[in-house]
């Protein structure tokens, strides 16, 4: 028997993967075979309990394309994809797990470079790779290297992070949107452009903590990847049953950065990045927690108790629009 509103003709598509409203639409059909009150957050990590201590646990899975690009490669991708989602849960990293899936053909020495990739960001994030596994798959069915990681770690921040945003809130962010995105879509289609873009792929679970330490009244943090910022703000009122205010003037994006998604007709608020997160601060500790988070961070808007549910932007030239969660991905395979 077909559920109502589903058809037997229904198949995944790339949309299905972006970040963006579809993919939100999959998770929640497939969580409900799995329904539980951990599950139910939707966090970027699951909060478990095992005797007294609070952990952090996440998986995510890996298939950028190309592998290597400039600022970094689907190794380093990796390790700092699930140390960042694990900070956003206030978690301290310590331990991931490694799973390749390696297509028929791939260079021995390609796969020794992500490995020495791996190990250097691992270093760099003070985690410890302590289990894994290996499969090959035929030619043609990998697209030569797919990677998937968990993690896990203690739970230091005394609050709960990431179950709701307040209304007062001011929302903070740690530096330029869109970097990660530009940077693979230059890498994939050797434009011939000049400028100097880098992806933002790095851990974020110093930063945290140094915002952790400011303030006891931090009530959401993300990290801003598949989607972009617009989606990010999406997933937390969608989270949190509030509104969301930001203004484009506040919003960083390099110079370089605007230009090229001006030439190419691309909204950087739905690009992905790879080391920016969100704070959702109460207004009172913005200033100080600003300060923890870097000298490129800014103040982009405020959580509201109004049109719940949405986020709203107040554009340049002061007509409002409403932003929501991104439908068509601008750019496919990038995290």
């Amino acid at each position: 028997m077909v559920r109502e509103g589903r058809t037997r003709g229904e198949r995944i598509t790339l949309a299905h993967g972006n970040g963006g409203r579809l993919m939100h639409a999959l998770v929640d059909r497939l969580a409900a075979h799995f329904t539980n009150p951990i599950l139910e957050e939707r966090a970027d990590a699951a909060e478990v309990r095992v005797g007294g201590a609070r952990l952090a646990f996440t998986t995510d899975s890996y298939v950028v394309d190309p592998l290597f690009f400039p600022g970094g490669d689907i190794g380093s991708l990796a390790v700092f994809g699930t140390v960042n989602d694990l900070a956003m849960k206030g978690a301290r990293p310590l331990f991931l797990s490694l799973g390749l899936i390696c297509e028929e053909g791939l260079p021995m020495l390609l796969l020794d470079r992500v490995a020495r990739s791996i190990k250097k960001a691992a270093r760099r994030a003070g985690v410890r790779i302590v289990t894994g596994d290996i499969k090959v798959v035929e030619k043609g069915a990998a697209q030569k290297l797919f990677i998937n990681t968990s993690g896990i770690g203690p739970i230091t921040y005394a609050g709960r992070l990431g179950v709701r945003a307040h209304p007062g809130d001011v929302l903070l962010i740690n530096g330029g949107i869109a970097e990660h995105g530009m940077a693979i879509f230059q890498a994939r289609n050797k434009m011939g452009f000049l400028a100097d873009i880098k992806s933002d792929c790095a851990p974020l679970d110093g930063a945290v903590r140094r915002c952790l330490a400011r303030s006891k009244r931090i009530h959401f943090l993300r990290d801003v990847t598949r989607g972009g910022l617009a989606t990010t703000l999406n997933e937390i009122v969608r989270v949190s049953a509030v509104g969301v205010e930001i203004r484009e003037k506040d919003i960083p994006v390099r110079p370089a950065v605007k230009k090229m998604c001006d030439v190419l007709g691309f909204d950087p608020l739905y690009l992905p990045s790879e080391g920016r997160f969100v704070c959702c601060v109460d207004g009172r500790d913005g200033g100080s927690v600003k300060a923890a988070m870097g000298p490129r961070a800014r103040v982009i808007g405020r959580v509201v108790g109004g049109h719940r549910g949405e986020v709203h932007l107040l554009t340049r030239v002061g007509v409002g629009r409403l932003l929501p969660m991104l439908e068509q991905d601008q750019l496919p395979r990038i995290c």
